[in-house]
């Protein structure tokens, strides 16, 4: 049997735009660079399983297939070609992003690795209600997917959480707070640039948006652009945007822009409460992009909106919203709800406004704010750029997830 330094392993798509792949890309190069070769497992587009190439300096990904009409059969496909990729392999760390993976690895750890760490970020046994109302009820599924997250927390070495609110919840339910790490996420700086001459600048890239998508859009009055990115869960309220549109549209023309991954259902959900509000014409809906394309659509906004629901999700588990972080870098202010989470990564009125959660009429007061009051907004952006700057960035997550292996004993590469 071979022994290899780092193998990372994720139930997820990658390279993508979802923030999941953006975290795995940060870490999976931060820990090549400081321990050597990482093998990175993820899942394959296809039905087949696509082995091993080089897609950082010593990380080589493979993908593995997970096959199945729901997510229950694909798991457990996943599951099973994982188990025969680690055939004739152990590692000094393994690293797990989830229970889909990650069970079967805590379960034969001594057969595996020396060390596992497992990066929380969120939990079926809260999350997977949101994607799947129908399990709310299924007692016992849940049960089964708290059981399997526990046995993860429990054989995990170390557990790395991007938020104080989760690493707190993971400690109520018995899990010693010597073994976690807060490690917030990151901005890759060089590509959520700072401009703060963004909406003189970009005003024609918007326009032919808007002809594009909203003909006969209103040119006079200024329209006030207004943006959200990142999936469309539930739990991101981005309904509550569509609310707000409405409001903001009895004072002064406004437009919303939203881009993230969504099913079908949530479009047409989106698409039909904007249609009963009467701003239909205001909002566009596209798909998600690259993040270079990304921050040319914040740079041509006026704002950016964040209206993070009160769920389970937000409060109890906790989460650390990157797009705040991301809008956050690019000159443009932020809007968001007022819930710990966000409280975290930075100051009310310093580094963006936060609003009552659940509260379109809060979204459209601070807008107007915003509007009314120029120099806030410039004192905003420039104190969110700088706390951006020195506290969220990829190196410093980085940086942290190596200090947090050095305290394991894993040791640096010679070569490095």
């Amino acid at each position: 049997m071979s022994k290899s330094r780092l193998a990372y392993v994720s139930f997820d798509n990658f390279p993508g735009s979802k923030g999941a792949a953006i975290h795995i890309a940060a870490f999976s190069q931060a820990l090549a660079a400081t321990f050597g070769d990482v093998q990175l497992v993820t899942v394959s587009p296809t039905v087949e399983i696509l082995k091993e190439n080089e897609i950082y300096p010593q990380v080589r990904q493979t993908m593995l297939p997970a096959i199945g009409k729901t997510l229950i059969h694909r798991v457990l496909s996943f599951r099973r070609s994982l188990q025969m990729w680690f055939q004739g392999k152990r590692f000094e760390v393994v690293q797990i992003r989830s229970i889909y993976e990650g069970l079967p690895i805590a379960l034969n750890k001594k057969q595996y690795c020396d060390r596992l760490i497992f990066e929380v970020n969120g939990l079926p046994s809260i999350e997977l209600k949101y994607r799947y109302p129908a399990i709310a009820d299924d007692k016992e599924l849940l049960h089964k997917l708290r059981s399997q997250e526990q046995i993860c927390l429990e054989v995990a070495d170390l557990i790395v959480t991007p938020s104080t609110i989760t690493s707190q919840y993971l400690q109520s339910r018995g899990i010693s707070s010597q073994k976690i790490r807060v490690i917030p996420n990151g901005v890759d700086l060089k590509v959520f640039t700072y401009f703060s001459g963004a909406i003189s600048c970009s005003l024609g890239f918007l326009s032919s948006l808007q002809d594009k998508f909203l003909p006969g859009w209103d040119t006079g009055n200024t329209p006030l652009q207004m943006l959200y990115f990142g999936t469309l869960s539930p739990w991101q309220g981005v309904n509550l945007a569509i609310e707000a549109l409405q409001l903001i549209n009895q004072n002064f023309p406004a437009y919303l822009t939203v881009i993230g991954q969504a099913r079908n259902y949530q479009i047409k959900a989106l698409q039909k409460l904007a249609f009963k509000l009467g701003v239909a014409d205001k909002l566009i809906i596209l798909e998600p992009m690259s993040q270079s394309l990304l921050v040319k659509y914040i740079h041509a906004s006026n704002l950016v909106l964040a209206p993070l629901t009160p769920s389970d999700r937000n409060l109890v588990q906790g989460c650390c919203p990157l797009k705040i972080l991301e809008a956050m870098a690019t000159g443009i202010p932020v809007i968001a709800s007022d819930l710990p989470v966000v409280r975290e990564l930075g100051v009310d009125g310093v580094h963006f406004l936060l609003v009552k959660p659940g509260s379109a009429k809060a979204i459209k007061d601070a807008a107007l704010r915003l509007r009314q009051e120029p120099q806030l907004t410039k004192q905003l952006t420039t104190n969110a750029r700088k706390r951006i700057e020195e506290t969220y960035t990829w190196e410093s997550a980085g940086k942290a997830l190596i200090a947090a292996y050095t305290e394991l004993g894993i040791k640096r590469s010679i070569m490095v």
